[in-house]
């Protein structure tokens, strides 16, 4: 499996937003919660994600966008766990991991948070 995060594998629809806020099950490794949900919908891959730090906790753009792309390519290279067990148990989920820390993390520490929610997710 190729380590990319195409634009499929991202979570836009606000449908699927809102039913995943409203009955999605969570899971907290700090700093990072996840928000997951195995949707009926028809997706074109075994899941979509979606990346969210709060502007209350992190006042600027380039702050947020920072640990944004960090937890963006901690998923990019450790997905294909998640995508392997959703494959064999044909389910399709969706995602949305939302960075709850005070303080910014360095990039190991959102990485080894990462891969234990997705232990957790499958």
């Amino acid at each position: 499996m190729a380590n990319t995060f195409h634009k499929q594998e991202r979570l836009c629809s606000k449908k699927q937003i809102d039913l995943l806020f409203s009955s999605g099950k969570g899971a907290l490794v700090y700093p990072l919660k996840a928000i997951s949900l195995e949707t009926p919908v028809n997706l074109q891959t075994q899941a979509q994600a979606m990346f969210v730090v709060p502007k209350r906790q992190f006042k600027k753009a380039h702050d947020r966008n920072k640990l944004k792309r960090r937890m963006r390519e901690a998923y990019r290279l450790n997905k294909s766990l998640l995508y392997q067990e959703l494959q064999l148990k044909n389910k399709k989920k969706i995602i949305a991991f939302i960075y709850v820390g005070k303080k910014e993390e360095n990039y190991s520490s959102i990485e080894k948070a990462i891969k234990k929610l997705l232990a957790l997710l499958y």
